[in-house]
């Protein structure tokens, strides 16, 4: 995800001026904890979509609808596809998360699901492309307007108060602020407190929905931090996906400052470092990184790419030529396109924060 040249290097300058300043059905019993957890309500964007965003053909918007995003295991997969509108080639990270909970995946898509109903196991309102605010070419709900329509669901008792009170909630904004056509694009930053209004306002409004969520009967809010952008293969493809653009990582580290002053402090609510567990996994120093890293031969290369610059995974001619190209062995690469992770990405991202997770849903509710 992308950020603009000019808010990067505000971005760094910040860094540094602030230093000195200072489908779903499951059983309902988490595995490993001993509370009883058995509902799940996602929030967020594609990194948590699972088939919310619709379905236009030819459309890039649409590719998580394509083959192979969905239902490809490896070369030699041969049952039919599987498309699920997952932005990655099978499980994300709220199908971990599920499985966690003791549920087989990620709760069903709002839009997927009957009017007036909810499953058992929760439901998915995340939506790919989503942020905090509007973006300007992306006709999707912001994280505010999907908190809303729960909240319709739970005042008109589609979403009971008991199943409220055994759910656990996940936030997962990725970046799409912080893109070319979001609000930091198009505002006018004059001074780093300009720019320092802006992040914390992302930040701030994270923390709006998740207050929200609580005030609703939510009793656990999980809430992601923002990834090491820089590390996409969306930035690494210009230096051949050899190293990941620290500017763009610096702007990671701005948001997830913001965002662990405001939630760290908060009762029953739980950051999920995204940006350690990747970073130990892609970008660690020689000699490091953790015990998953190893099974990745290729960390900063997608498995998944366009064979033209401009083009998208995924895409096909209008003869229904394949318009990109495949590696045959998605469980050894981390990332699945120019920015999402792929099942195995994800798996490892998980394994490595599932303890403190489990741990934080071991702990007693504080009213």
């Amino acid at each position: 995800m992308k950020l603009p040249p000019a808010v990067v290097c505000l971005l760094l300058i910040l860094v540094c001026f602030d230093a000195a300043r200072v489908e779903a059905r499951g059983t309902p019993s988490a595995q490993g904890s001993r509370n009883q957890w058995s509902s799940m309500f996602v929030f967020g964007d594609d990194f948590v979509d699972n088939g919310n965003r619709p379905n236009i053909t030819g459309e890039k918007t649409s590719r998580q609808w394509s083959y192979p995003y969905g239902s490809y295991l490896n070369s030699h997969y041969s049952t039919s596809p599987v498309l699920t509108g997952r932005f990655s080639n099978y499980r994300m990270q709220s199908d971990f998360i599920a499985r966690m909970l003791g549920l087989h995946e990620a709760p069903p898509a709002y839009e997927l699901t009957e009017d007036q109903s909810c499953d058992s196991s929760g439901m998915t309102f995340a939506s790919g492309g989503a942020g905090v605010f509007k973006v300007k070419t992306k006709k999707v709900p912001t994280l505010a307007a999907q908190v809303q329509t729960f909240k319709r669901l739970v005042k008109d008792g589609v979403i009971s108060t008991h199943q409220l009170h055994h759910s656990v909630a996940l936030i997962a904004i990725s970046g799409n602020d912080y893109m070319s056509d979001s609000d930091i694009e198009t505002g006018f930053y004059t001074s780093f407190d300009d720019l320092d209004t802006y992040v914390g306002n992302v930040a701030t409004e994270i923390l709006d929905n998740v207050a929200q969520l609580q005030m609703l009967g939510v009793r656990k809010v999980l809430v992601n931090n923002l990834h090491p952008i820089g590390c996409t293969p969306l930035h690494t493809s210009s230096n051949n996906y050899t190293t990941c653009d620290l500017l763009g990582n610096y702007g990671a580290s701005v948001h997830n400052k913001y965002l662990k002053q405001m939630l760290e402090e908060r009762d029953n609510v739980h950051i999920l470092d995204l940006y350690t567990a990747f970073t130990n996994i892609i970008n660690h120093a020689p000699g490091g990184g953790s015990a998953e890293s190893k099974n990745f031969k290729g960390k900063l290369t997608p498995c998944c790419e366009s064979a033209y610059k401009g083009g998208y995974c995924g895409e096909r001619s209008h003869s229904g030529k394949r318009l990109y190209d495949l590696c045959e062995t998605p469980d050894k690469m981390f990332y699945w396109d120019q920015t999402h992770p792929t099942h195995a990405g994800w798996e490892a991202v998980m394994k490595a924060l599932q303890q403190p997770l489990m741990e934080f849903l071991d702990e007693d509710y504080v009213a």
